[in-house]
């Protein structure tokens, strides 16, 4: 429950103002279909948030260790000094998909935007930290619905009015703080 619990939080702090969610206004904002859209972001996210999963169970596996716990723990320090850098929505960075459907258009552009992104990294290292596979996923995903869902439904107004660097320092802390806990031992991941 904790690794659920951990990943929803996280991401759901770390997602406000990302990328991520600029792209999902901007769905909303396009096609004006919040079911297809929500339901091709939930997709694009699960199938994501699995890959990255996957990759840091295996590595976890595969280090081990201190060394594993030197990895996630630098990790998550990266990751709360990441959360501090204002994200924006790149034009080169949004696919564009004339003529799709609003649920292909969240799928494809919600996977392919969240390649890389500050909630990838985060799913990997907490996968890496977790021995609940199925458990980070679901929180990871569910982190990026409750994030998502507002965007998509209530549309720009709602994040005109939203403090971003007070939410982006939250998560930062927290991304920080697991990160020393690991670092210095005291999570009981070895």
């Amino acid at each position: 429950m904790e690794a659920f619990l951990v990943s929803t939080g996280v991401v759901a702090l770390a997602e406000i103002g990302d990328k991520t969610q600029l792209l999902a206004l901007l769905l909303a904002a396009r096609y004006r279909q919040p079911v297809p859209v929500l339901l091709g972001i939930l997709v694009a996210t699960i199938a994501n948030h699995a890959l990255a999963g996957i990759v840091g169970a295996l590595a976890a596996d595969l280090i081990g260790g201190d060394w594993l716990r030197w990895a996630v723990g630098l990790s998550f320090l990266a990751v709360a000094a990441w959360m501090l850098v204002p994200d924006k929505l790149d034009d080169e960075e949004t696919p564009r998909f004339r003529g799709r459907g609003a649920f292909l258009a969240a799928l494809i552009s919600m996977f392919l935007v969240e390649m890389g992104d500050k909630t990838q990294i985060a799913t990997v290292v907490l996968a890496a930290r977790f021995e609940s596979l199925i458990a980070v996923i679901a929180g990871t995903t569910a982190g990026m619905m409750i994030a998502n869902t507002p965007a998509v439904l209530l549309g720009e107004a709602a994040a005109r009015h939203v403090p971003l660097k007070l939410v982006h320092g939250a998560a930062a802390a927290i991304f920080a703080v697991i990160g020393i806990t690991v670092l210095l031992g005291f999570d009981g991941l070895t």
